[in-house]
């Protein structure tokens, strides 16, 4: 764990859990609440908000299994992907948008933190950050291959910020057709910027998996980037 890094209690609408908070050398700066894969807060997640530290923001990564066990991490072997379907399928996606916006509140409360906080999410942590931008609980929201988006675009009209989607051209776990269809749902949108890589699988941007397309996510971050100092 970096120096700058460490665990910081969450106080939830149903009790209080944890997320990994990783400051800037600065010790201050916009936030970031960073959400999971389903493989909870794991090496990579880390390593993610600590890459978004050394940017300059201060990241939080609510740990959203925590109803389930406290710290679960899993890697992407068949075995931790069995793990983690089984984990997702136990948890409810509203009770994790509230721990999400529980983050939200936690962060925008800590010292050196602001003006503006944005949510980044990864697969189901991309459902996540799109169903907290519909409620306008950030400032601006990123989804990397956020699976279920295209189940949820009734809530297309209720995202008011900033919005900033990556897809990867060969996802493997999110139909191409979904992702035309939400490209065509928000086509005249100035707040919703989507960026597909040709190349990319589903994950294409965890170092710690098969699927990992450097050239993709070096681009995905620079677009990320972007659209943070711009909106965030």
């Amino acid at each position: 764990m970096d120096s700058n890094s460490r665990w910081i209690d969450v106080q939830g609408d149903d009790g209080t859990f944890q997320g990994y908070l990783a400051l800037p050398r600065t010790g201050s700066g916009p936030g970031i609440v960073l959400i999971q894969e389903i493989f909870g807060v794991n090496a990579h997640i880390r390593a993610v908000a600590e890459q978004y530290a050394a940017d300059g923001y201060v990241v939080l990564a609510p740990d959203l299994f925590w109803r389930q066990g406290a710290h679960i991490e899993l890697g992407y072997d068949d075995g931790d992907w069995k793990k983690a379907v089984a984990l997702k399928g136990a948890t409810d996606t509203a009770k994790a948008v509230a721990d999400v916006a529980a983050a939200v509140r936690t962060l925008r409360a800590l010292p050196g933190v602001g003006p503006k906080v944005a949510s980044i999410g990864y697969c189901f942590g991309g459902l996540l950050s799109y169903l907290t931008a519909a409620n306008g609980t950030v400032d601006a929201a990123i989804a990397y291959y956020g699976g279920g988006i295209q189940n949820q675009l009734d809530r297309a009209d209720d995202v008011a910020i900033p919005l900033l989607l990556h897809f990867g051209g060969k996802d493997s776990h999110i139909p191409q057709d979904a992702v035309k269809s939400i490209a065509e749902r928000f086509g005249d949108r100035d707040n919703v910027e989507i960026h597909i890589y040709p190349d990319a699988e589903h994950g294409f941007n965890c170092s710690h998996r098969a699927s990992y397309h450097q050239r993709s996510a070096v681009e995905a971050h620079g677009h990320s980037l972007l659209f943070l100092s711009e909106n965030a």
